[in-house]
């Protein structure tokens, strides 16, 4: 049985996500950071395959779109005040940029939540790359469904991992 072609949503929030600067081994860098000191033996390739196998959801191919187009108005100064500067300085009490990685995060179980507030309060990879304000790019939503592909993979790896022991 061959692999399933991308169809256009896949296919757009891939390159958006490319665009963005996120390749597909930044992501699978943060599963393996994840998931290393549970799997002695983890390999990135193992990691890169969970995350295709995560990007490949259409729930999370529409959070990615979703996010990147608010972050992308937001840079455009395209959104009413107050959410524009809300936005733009990804202010602590605003929340509805985790809801939607937990969306997510929710693909795979439980143990992505777990999975999610780590790597979200450790920032490291990429995520300290988007992260960065000086850049005068907004990735408000990108950071968080970021972490939360991450998280899935790794839920997804620790999922399968415990079928074959």
């Amino acid at each position: 049985m061959g692999e399933k072609p991308m169809d256009l949503v896949e296919e757009a929030a891939r390159r958006k996500l490319t665009e963005r600067g996120v390749e597909i081994k930044d992501i699978a860098d943060l599963v393996y950071y994840l998931q290393k000191k549970y799997h002695p033996d983890l390999h990135i390739d193992t990691c890169t395959e969970n995350v295709e196998r995560v990007l490949s959801k259409r729930e999370v191919q529409n959070a990615v779109l979703t996010g990147i187009q608010l972050d992308e108005l937001t840079e455009k100064n395209m959104l009413d005040q107050p959410l524009q500067d809300i936005l733009m300085k990804d202010e602590g009490l605003y929340g509805v940029d985790e809801i939607i990685a937990l969306s997510i995060v929710n693909v795979y179980g439980s143990i992505g939540f777990t999975n999610y507030g780590f790597i979200d309060k450790q920032k490291p990879g990429i995520l300290e790359k988007l992260n960065d304000k000086s850049t005068g790019k907004c990735h408000t939503y990108l950071d968080d469904i970021v972490g939360a592909i991450a998280a899935a993979a790794s839920s997804r790896l620790a999922h399968r991992a415990q079928k074959t022991e």
